[in-house]
């Protein structure tokens, strides 16, 4: 077997800008309590080390719910709710206290395997906990006095950036402390995406029970803020943990943390998947535009090599050499999803014919049946009014229909402009379509 054929080779050499970009970076992984519990948990810890070993900077906050259900069962007791948030009384706090400190030290003992044959040989992982969360009371709300329950009021980040410099990596649990020794009970994605914000992390990442999915089903890959407000004010059937992480999402967003990922927990392999493919495994909350339609640069000659020169092989595109495409850089937008080039066309103008040429318009394989092409075209069209001009043409041997059914009419190649007609390449036979533009 080639090692084109071996999908391990391919797959790494895929993964390494993701390698390349990702070290050194802190990131703050989520997880609730019934990640803990659950039979995958072992694989989920194998991932987590192998992240530690690509050297990127973890800070892990754990939850416990079902830890302490389970407590407050044995004891007769229950946790009251209001308005979506507990009271923590005396022995609901005795029972936070037990599960958090049985879950951190099941996750620090899990860390510290190092059987040989296994993912964990060789980890030698360090793993530092603390009272890194200052927090204050979250009082009382409409007559409800909520105890012990509290809310996060400040987070120690030198002391964090010194663990995780020492090359350690950090596990936080969800407990705050005060100043007069008091703790309270605070709630896990809370802390993450405070903890988030205050480090100014690369990432922040939850591990949820729920995928996040549109009205059809279908996961939703990416969100802008804005966009998440809106999911969260017309989705009454999200789930209560869903709809805590996506306004810890927005709140960690719009303080600076370019990236959040919630990630459905039960896919094997979900956090690899995510950091490490393009497409990842799960919805990507940010305020920057995980996939964008801008203008071409230098920079991105590459990588609209590697796209049209397949089409080019196959004789859909004229071919366009390295130099040429340097030169006619600036007439070329280029659609990006996640720093690769997928989508690319070029738009020329002929202003003293009042037209444009629509030309080089090709999308990666994998992207054409997301309406990219109508994109790319709707783009250029609004560039087109912008410069004054009154019609669009292309020149194609392969796609008319496609250009058709998009309100291009044939039309004969003597219409073409002087200067492109001396250009016209007969032995290719390109047809013309001409499409008129509607003024704004």
């Amino acid at each position: 077997m080639s090692t084109h054929d071996d999908p391990f080779v391919s797959w790494f050499r895929q993964a390494s800008p993701y390698i390349h970009a990702h070290r050194g970076s802190t990131m703050v992984l989520a997880f609730g309590g019934e990640a803990v519990s659950d039979s995958t948990f072992a694989s989920l810890i194998h991932d987590i080390a192998l992240l530690h070993g690509l050297g990127i900077r973890l800070v892990l906050v754990h939850g416990t719910r079902p830890q302490i259900e389970e407590r407050l069962q044995l004891r007769g007791a229950e946790m009251q709710v209001v308005n979506g948030m507990r009271v923590t009384d005396e022995d609901a706090l005795r029972c936070v206290m037990e599960a958090a400190g049985t879950v951190r030290v099941e996750i620090e003992a899990r860390l510290s395997m190092g059987l040989a044959n296994s993912p964990m040989a060789g980890a030698r992982i360090e793993v530092a906990s603390g009272n890194f969360v200052t927090a204050r009371p979250m009082g009382v709300i409409d007559g409800v006095d909520y105890r012990h329950t509290g809310e996060v009021r400040r987070i120690n980040t030198t002391a964090i950036r010194n663990r995780l410099d020492s090359g350690a990596m950090v596990l936080i649990s969800p407990l705050g402390y005060s100043p007069t020794g008091e703790v309270f009970n605070l709630n896990a994605a809370d802390v993450a995406a405070e903890t988030a914000v205050a480090l100014q992390a690369d990432k922040l990442i939850f591990l949820t029970d729920q995928k996040l999915t549109d009205s059809r089903g279908r996961l939703i890959s990416s969100l802008m803020p804005s966009e998440a407000e809106q999911l969260l004010a017309r989705r009454r059937k999200l789930g209560e943990q869903l709809q805590r992480v996506l306004r810890n999402a927005i709140h960690a967003s719009r303080n600076g943390v370019s990236r959040t990922h919630v990630l459905p927990r039960r896919q094997d392999g979900v956090l690899l998947r995510e950091l490490f493919t393009r497409d990842g495994s799960g919805t990507l909350v940010s305020a920057e535009r995980w996939e964008t339609i801008r203008q071409a640069s230098v920079d991105d000659v590459a990588g609209i090599l590697e796209l049209i020169s397949p089409l080019e092989e196959e004789g859909v595109l004229v071919r366009r050499s390295r130099e040429r495409i340097e030169t006619e850089i600036d007439h070329f937008t280029v659609i990006e999803r996640d720093g690769t080039i997928i989508g690319c066309a070029a738009l020329y103008a002929f202003p003293d014919e009042g037209t444009a040429e629509f030309a080089c318009l090709a999308i990666h394989p994998d992207y054409r049946n997301g309406g990219r092409g109508d994109q790319l075209l709707e783009h250029l069209e609004a560039q087109a009014r912008r410069l004054g001009l009154h019609s669009l043409f292309v020149l194609t041997t392969r796609t008319a229909h496609w250009f058709r059914e998009r309100g291009f009419q044939p039309t004969d190649v003597k219409q073409l402009p002087g200067h492109r007609r001396d250009l016209y390449n007969w032995q290719r036979n390109s047809r013309m379509f001409l499409k008129p533009l509607q003024t704004a």
